[in-house]
């Protein structure tokens, strides 16, 4: 019965998904040991962030030209492969250089998978004729939910190197089951040639935006939650995972809900609506007085982050006059260049001013994208083609 409402394709890229996220989410708990250990500063730690995002940004568009000239089947088994790996380099790495070289390799990995599963995504929406881009990222923000839960409490017992060991276990566990039902697409070679020429529509940069200021508080969560807990507000190692794991849970109860929801009050009214609870939660999570009142924060800015980024992909693969592929992979360089890449410039401004400002201003980028919200109207061509 389970096969009849999931084909074999759309469980092999949500366990895709998945398995991203449970790395990702692992490695937000990672983040306080992994600067404890190489004693990093909080600049210092934006420094490699900082090459953890040129990896991603570097490789990403890289990934892309692979995907038109093999399909998105072959590129994402072969950046999972080297992907699963890569959680042990950054915990095995003794000094800054190694690691430096570790995180670029694990930001690059991390983005190039994301782009080839993506894709792959789009290709499954197609063969279904349905929306499906808002699970399949619950998917992720379920995989960082159990990353974040599992790692915290993981790290604090039986040490850095284990919970490495049993996360990278786990994703290759998953990799197996997803590897023989991912969908074997056609490259498309000409697109490919045209991806190389950047669109003179200003649709897709102006989408692009909404990605981008919707997916740097993601990142800022990311990447800063559990330091913030831990370091500002007194949170215990267990404890503090529970920031990220409280905003992986949220969204991903939502992106499950988030293609049914968008049927039904349209994309544009879904995507204002998530940006207003996105802005709620991130003011309470800046402003809480203890940890507790900050988890609770984050977990409402999950319940509005988690359709901002699926609505945003959704429009870039149906704009007017443009090649899906064209427009998705302008939104999604500049998306997770959000995610991957701003987080590392928080660390330069947490030198001067607290966390709590931080997570404050951060939430006033959702009144750059309720003023453009009114471009998500694209998204919802799918209904129509």
């Amino acid at each position: 019965m389970l096969s009849i409402k999931l084909p074999r394709t759309r469980v092999a890229v949500s366990l895709l998904f998945l398995l991203n996220g449970f790395v990702i989410g692992s490695w937000a708990t990672k983040i306080p040991e992994f600067a404890a250990r190489l004693a990093l500063s909080e600049s210092s730690l934006g420094i490699m962030l900082l090459v953890f995002g040129l990896g991603s940004l570097i490789l990403m568009p890289l990934a892309g030209g692979q995907i038109a000239r093999f399909g998105s089947r072959h590129v994402v088994e072969v950046t999972t492969i080297l992907f699963l790996p890569t959680l042990l380099g950054v915990t095995l790495v003794g000094n800054v250089w190694t690691a430096g070289v570790a995180i670029f390799l694990f930001g690059g990995l991390t983005g190039a998978m994301d782009v080839a599963m993506n894709v792959n995504a789009v290709e499954v929406e197609r063969q279904m004729r349905r929306s499906i881009m808002s699970s399949c990222h619950a998917f992720w923000s379920l995989g960082g939910l159990f990353g974040a839960a599992l790692g915290g409490l993981l790290i604090a017992r039986f040490g850095p190197v284990t919970h490495a060991v049993v996360v990278t276990a786990i994703a290759a566990g998953l990799f197996a089951i997803a590897w023989p039902l991912i969908l074997a697409d056609r490259p498309h070679a000409a697109e490919g040639h045209k991806r190389a020429r950047l669109p003179l529509s200003p649709l897709p940069w102006l989408v692009g935006l909404i990605a981008l200021f919707s997916m740097i508080p993601e990142g800022a969560v990311l990447d800063w939650g559990a330091l913030y807990l831990r370091n500002e507000l007194g949170a215990s190692v267990a404890v503090s995972g529970f920031g990220f794991a409280a905003f992986s849970m949220t969204m991903a109860v939502m992106r499950f809900a988030g293609d049914l929801v968008r049927d039904r009050f349209g994309a544009v009214a879904t995507l204002r609506t998530c940006t207003v609870l996105s802005l709620t939660g991130l003011v309470i999570a800046g402003l809480a007085p203890n940890a507790i009142v900050a988890i609770i924060g984050f977990a409402v800015a999950g319940i509005g982050i988690s359709n901002m980024v699926p609505i945003a992909f959704s429009a870039a693969g149906n704009l007017p006059g443009m090649a899906p592929g064209i427009g998705l992979s302008v939104v999604t360089t500049m998306g997770y260049s959000g995610i991957l890449f701003a987080p590392s410039l928080i660390g330069f401004i947490a030198e001067h001013v607290s966390l709590s400002v931080v997570f404050t201003c951060v939430s006033l980028l959702n009144v750059v994208v309720l003023l453009l919200s009114g471009l998500a109207r694209y998204a919802d061509r799918i209904k129509q083609d």
